[in-house]
C-alpha cells in the first residue's frame, strides 16, 4: 500500500515495504552507506546511514527501519524525514571518526585508492584530524585464497564479505570471531576460500580490507581505460568492464546487468586476463618437414587457398569452436558455402540440438531471471555451480526465498544449495516422464515449473532421446499453466554456441555433422578456435586452425593463422537465454594476429569466392538478415513451445549409463583460461581439496 512521506521539504508517494534508505533514494537522496547493500541482508552495522525522522528522539539507521515501522502523527500527516539537518550531520561525522579511529592512514598504497568509499565519505563528512590517541588495533592478516589479498587493520566489520559467501556464493567459509574492538572476520579452520565467484567480496568491501590479489600494486584505477564489454568464459554473457593499459588488459571488473549477472561475475570471468597475455598466437606458421615456421600473411593464406581449392568440397570441413563470434562464424560459413562444403558444425562436444526444430529447442526459455519467478526445477545431466557460476547464483537466491523444490537427475555434488537427488541416469527421466516418479507430482503442483538440460546429458550418443524425455517432462508440467511461461531450458556452456545455431553453422543437405568429421577420412579440416576436439580421431587431414592462443587446435595443425581475443574485437555474442550483446574491442590484438572475420575476407578472393563485404557494418547488415534475431542487442524475446513440442515428439532409446557434467574443471575449459597461471593455480587448489575431502570421506 503506498505511503505518503515528505523527504527533504520533498512530499513523495512510496511503498510501504521499502526501507527508509530505499525511500530516500526514490526522492533522489543519497544516503552515505557502509555495511548496506541492496543485494545482501540487512546488517545495520556501521549507522553511516543516519536519518532525521521528526518527532523521533534519536536519529535512527535508514537501512533497518522500514516506511511501515514508522509511527503515524496525531494528526494524520505524512512523516517528515531529514537527511541534511545539523543533527545528521553531526551524527555521521561522529560516526566517521569512530570509524578512523583504528583504520591505518595508508591510502598511498591502498590499491583501493580512488575506488574507496571510505575515502568518499570522508571528504564530506571527515573531522579532520582525530582525537584518539591511543595506539591503534594491529590485526593479523588472513589467507582467503591466490585471489584475495587481505589488510585486515583496514576492516570496519561491515560483514559484506560474510554475508555476501553465506547468501550469494552459498559457501558460508566466512565468518566473524570475537566482539567489539577484537572482532575479527576469518575463515573457519584458516583455509583459502574455494568457492567460484569468492572474488565478488573484494568489490563490496567498502575500505580496502579485501583486495584483489592478482593485480595488487599494478595500476591505479584513474591511469586504466575502460571499456564496457561483455564475458566469454561460459554462456551467460555476463555484462563486464575490461580496464586497460597500453596493450595489456588489466583487470576485468563487473558490470550491473539486473537480467543477466546482476552485479557479479565469476572468478574465471574476472582473473583471465594473465591468460590473455601468455601462449599468443601472434604471426601464421605453417608446418614444414614435422616443424613450424613463421610464414607472411600472403604465404599462409595461400597455403589455406591452394588446399581449400585442391579438396573435394565433401571432403572439407568447417568446425567453429566455444569462444567463436557470431561475425566470424557467419563468415566462414558464408565462404564455406560459396565453396559447396555443407559439412560444418559449431556444436563441439557433440549436442544432440537442431536450428531447424526453432530457437526454443535450444534456449534458456524461462531466462535468467525467470528463475526467480519458477517455484521448482528439474536439473537434468547439469552442474549449474561449475557450468555457469553466476547462474547457480540465482538458483540459490531464488532457493532461499523459500517454496522451490529441486531435483537433480545426474551426479550428486555439492551445488550450494539443498536438493533430491532423484537418479543418475535417463532411467530416471523416463520414470519422472511417465509419470512413474513422485517428482512428477511435484512438477505438476508447480506454476512455474523448470527443467534445465546440461550439455552432458545431450551431448552422449543417446542425447536425442534425452532430450525428447525432458521436453516431455517440461511439456506436461507446463500443462493448463500461465501461457506466457516456458520452463524448458538447455544450459549452454560456451559463449559461442546460440549464435553458431542461430546462424545455422551445422551441416547442411547432405553434411556431416561433427562426430563424422572426426571419423579420419577428412581432406581439410578448418578449425575456427576449436580445441575441444578428440585430435587423434582427425587422421590425416590438413589442418588450418585460426585463434587466438597455442592451444590444442595449434598442436595439431598444419597452418595457422593467429586471431584476435575477445577483448580485441568486436563482435556479437548470444547467450544461453538468446540475448545479443556485443563486445568491444579494449586493446589490439598482439603482433600480426588480425581480427577473425577479417582473416576469412582476405581469404576469400584467393580461394575464387571474394566475399561481398569490406567492413564491420556490411557484415552485420549481411549476416543480420539470415539470422534477425543477432539484430536485437540487449533484448531477449519469449519463442514459445514448438520447438520444444517437436523435440517431444522425437523418438529413441537410452542408454544406462549415469548423466556427467560436460565440465571436468571449471578452471581449464578454454584455450585463454588454460593459459593462465592464476587458473592453473585455482585448479591445482581446488583438486588437492577434493583430494583431502575424499580422503576425509573415506576414514
Amino acid at each position: 500500500m503506498p505511503k505518503q512521506l515528505i523527504i527533504d521539504g520533498q512530499l513523495i508517494e512510496v511503498d510501504d515495504g521499502l526501507t527508509l534508505i530505499q525511500a530516500c533514494e526514490q526522492a533522489g537522496v543519497t544516503i552515505p552507506r557502509f555495511c548496506y547493500h541492496e543485494r545482501l541482508s540487512i546488517a545495520g552495522n556501521c549507522r553511516m546511514c543516519l536519518v532525521e525522522v521528526v518527532g523521533m528522539p534519536k536519529p535512527v539507521a535508514s537501512c533497518a527501519m522500514g516506511v511501515s515501522d514508522l509511527p503515524p502523527n496525531k494528526d494524520g500527516s505524512p512523516k517528515e524525514i531529514r537527511t541534511n539537518s545539523p543533527m545528521i550531520k553531526k551524527a555521521r561525522e561522529g560516526v566517521l571518526e569512530f570509524l578512523l579511529i583504528n583504520h591505518p592512514l595508508d591510502c598511498p598504497i591502498c590499491d583501493q585508492g580512488g575506488e574507496c568509499d571510505l575515502q568518499d565519505q570522508t571528504l564530506v563528512y571527515g573531522p579532520g584530524g582525530s582525537r584518539f590517541k591511543e595506539n591503534k588495533r594491529a590485526v593479523e592478516e588472513k589467507y582467503l585464497g591466490p585471489l584475495i589479498r587481505t589488510y585486515m587493520n583496514r576492516c570496519i566489520h561491515c560483514t559484506r564479505c560474510v554475508r555476501f559467501m553465506t547468501e550469494v556464493a552459498g559457501v558460508p567459509e566466512l565468518g566473524a570471531i570475537g566482539r567489539g574492538e577484537d572482532m575479527e572476520i576469518t575463515t573457519y579452520l584458516q583455509k583459502g576460500i574455494l568457492s567460484e565467484v569468492s572474488a565478488n567480496v573484494a568489490d563490496l568491501c567498502p575500505v580496502g580490507a579485501l583486495t584483489h590479489r592478482p593485480w595488487s600494486f599494478t595500476a591505479r584505477p584513474w591511469e586504466l581505460r575502460k571499456t564496457e564489454s561483455i564475458d566469454v568464459m561460459d554462456a551467460l554473457g555476463s555484462a563486464i568492464r575490461v580496464d586497460a593499459r597500453g596493450r595489456d588488459v588489466m583487470r576485468i571488473l563487473p558490470r550491473n546487468n539486473d537480467d543477466v549477472n546482476e552485479e557479479w561475475i565469476s572468478d574465471k570471468s574476472r582473473h583471465v586476463p594473465d591468460g590473455l597475455r601468455t601462449q599468443r598466437l601472434d604471426q601464421p606458421y605453417a608446418k614444414k618437414n614435422g616443424r613450424f615456421e613463421p610464414v607472411s600473411w600472403e604465404e599462409a593464406l595461400r597455403i589455406a587457398a591452394e588446399r581449400l581449392t585442391t579438396a573435394k568440397p565433401e571432403r572439407i570441413g568447417a568446425i567453429a569452436g566455444d569462444l567463436a563470434a557470431a561475425e566470424e562464424m557467419f563468415a566462414l560459413k558464408d565462404l564455406m558455402r560459396r565453396l559447396g562444403v555443407t559439412n560444418l558444425d559449431c556444436r563441439q562436444y557433440g549436442e544432440h540440438l537442431d536450428p531447424a526444430l526453432g530457437r526454443s529447442s535450444y534456449l534458456f526459455n524461462s531466462t535468467v531471471n525467470g528463475i526467480e519467478e519458477a517455484d521448482a526445477l528439474l536439473i537434468v545431466g547439469s552442474n549449474p555451480r561449475i557450468e555457469c557460476a553466476v547462474l547457480n547464483t540465482r538458483i540459490l537466491k531464488r532457493y532461499r526465498r523459500g517454496g522451490f523444490k529441486i531435483g537433480v537427475i545426474g551426479e550428486k555434488v555439492d551445488l550450494t544449495y539443498p536438493y533430491e537427488h532423484l537418479g543418475t541416469g535417463a532411467q530416471t527421466l523416463a520414470e519422472v516422464a511417465s509419470g512413474r516418479h513422485s517428482f512428477t507430482q511435484v512438477m505438476a503442483d508447480a506454476q512455474r515449473p523448470m527443467v534445465i538440460v546440461g550439455s552432458g546429458a545431450i551431448s552422449r550418443a543417446d542425447g536425442a532421446a534425452v532430450l525428447a524425455l525432458a521436453a516431455q517432462v517440461a511439456l506436461k508440467a507446463m500443462e493448463n499453466k500461465a501461457s506466457e511461461w516456458n520452463g524448458f531450458n538447455i544450459l549452454h556452456v560456451a559463449a559461442g554456441r546460440v549464435a553458431g545455431l542461430d546462424l545455422g553453422f551445422v551441416p547442411g543437405a547432405g553434411g556431416r555433422g561433427l562426430l563424422d568429421m572426426l571419423k579420419g577420412d577428412m581432406e581439410v579440416l578448418y578449425l575456427l578456435g576449436a580445441d575441444e576436439l578428440d585430435f587423434d580421431a582427425l587422421g590425416n587431414a590438413f589442418v588450418i586452425y585460426q585463434g587466438s592462443h597455442g592451444d590444442r587446435g595449434a598442436h595439431r595443425a598444419d597452418l595457422i593463422l593467429p586471431a584476435a581475443a575477445y577483448t580485441e574485437k568486436s563482435g556479437t555474442y548470444v547467450n544461453l537465454e538468446g540475448r545479443a550483446q556485443m563486445t568491444n574491442r579494449a586493446v589490439f590484438p598482439p603482433g600480426e594476429a588480425k581480427e577473425d572475420w577479417t582473416i576469412i575476407r582476405a581469404l576469400s578472393p584467393m580461394v575464387g569466392h571474394k566475399l561481398p563485404y569490406d567492413d564491420l557494418q556490411a557484415l552485420r547488415a549481411a549476416m543480420y538478415k539470415e539470422a534477425p534475431a543477432l539484430m536485437r542487442i540487449g533484448a531477449v524475446r519469449p519463442e514459445g513451445l514448438d520447438g520444444v513440442k517437436a523435440l517431444a515428439k522425437r523418438t529413441g532409446s537410452t542408454g544406462t549409463a549415469p548423466f556427467k557434467s560436460i565440465v571436468k574443471d571449471f578452471y581449464l575449459t578454454n584455450p585463454i583460461a588454460r593459459a593462465s597461471a592464476i587458473m592453473a593455480e585455482l585448479s591445482r587448489l581446488k583438486a588437492l581439496a577434493e583430494s583431502e575431502r575424499a580422503v576425509e570421506a573415506a576414514e
